[in-house]
């Protein structure tokens, strides 16, 4: 019972993190219809610009929840920057164009993020600094938990509920709503459909780049391919959940998460990998819209 306990909290802090990157996903794909595969890249960004930031601000001198703060503050503003220069100058001109056109294009600015990741951080990984060490380990009874695990848990439900408020709560939300529901009756609307997609790529863009330094606080190890696999399962997780669905993106993340945990724990930990994508394959086979989708009657 108690390796059970270890391994549910590990799945719920692993899965949380990928719930942040899912939520970028859905919403995107809600908005656009698109799936943009560059957002692992900007996971990644968000690793090395909370890393540069901490190391500025040599945060890591007074190691605390404050400095966590502002690593995380640092790459969410940054990543939801580069959020809005991908979509402006990379999505915005294809809008239009096929949709085979703008998925080419979504792989097109994965690698090129990758590979300028490489040329400016340099290909070797990199050590995320101590911006936050706790003193000592929780304990209850025997069971031992890490409170950077509880803290990411943590971290990654509030940001969460912040984005629930905003998308059912504000006016912002409801203008997101309206354009995913249709782009031409939320323009007739008085909507600035443009300000709309930004702000949403920008929103995802912003909950990638916490996720970043979150990882980069658990795994101190960062470099400029690290958002490919957690980029494709954060993926495979929001088609599991039922892409388009925020909520369905976070289930199916923590879900992943948990399986992923409990595979490594009692069976073999080198089909960890192979896990997500047999999962994607369930899914498409027995249910392609997910836990939580719904089917669109699509005129052709």
């Amino acid at each position: 019972m108690l390796e059970f306990t270890q391994h549910i909290i590990n799945g719920l802090s692993l899965g949380s993190i990928y719930a942040l990157i899912a939520l970028g996903y859905t919403m995107v794909f809600g908005i656009l219809q698109l799936i943009n595969f560059a957002h692992g890249d900007v996971f990644m960004l968000g690793a090395f610009i909370g890393m540069y930031s901490s190391r500025y601000f040599a945060l890591d001198r007074n190691p605390s929840l404050g400095s966590l703060f502002i690593a995380l503050g640092c790459a969410m503003i940054g990543c939801a920057a580069i959020g809005f220069c991908i979509e402006k100058l990379a999505y915005r001109p294809l809008r239009k164009s096929p949709r085979i056109n703008i998925l080419i294009t979504a792989v097109g600015v994965s690698l090129f993020l990758e590979f300028s990741g490489q040329l400016l951080f340099g290909a070797d990984p990199k050590f995320f600094p101590e911006i936050y060490k706790p003193s000592v380990n929780w304990s209850i009874g025997e069971l031992v938990i890490n409170p950077l695990q509880m803290i990411v848990l943590a971290t990654a439900l509030i940001l969460m509920m912040v984005l629930q408020f905003i998308i059912f709560k504000t006016r912002l939300g409801r203008a997101m709503r309206a354009v995913s529901f249709s782009h031409e009756y939320a323009s007739l609307m008085g909507i600035a459909t443009d300000k709309i997609i930004s702000s949403t790529f920008m929103l995802g863009s912003a909950l990638a780049g916490a996720a970043g330094v979150l990882v980069g606080l658990v795994y101190p190890k960062v470099e400029p391919l690290m958002g490919v696999m957690p980029g494709l399962k954060a993926f495979v997780s929001a088609v599991l959940g039922g892409i388009g669905n925020v909520t369905g993106a976070a289930v199916g993340a923590i879900t992943l998460g948990l399986a992923e945990e409990f595979l490594v724990g009692y069976w073999a930990s080198t089909y960890r990998d192979a896990l997500a994508f047999g999962i994607l394959i369930l899914i498409l086979i027995f249910k392609p819209t997910g836990i939580f989708g719904v089917e669109r009657i699509e005129k052709v």
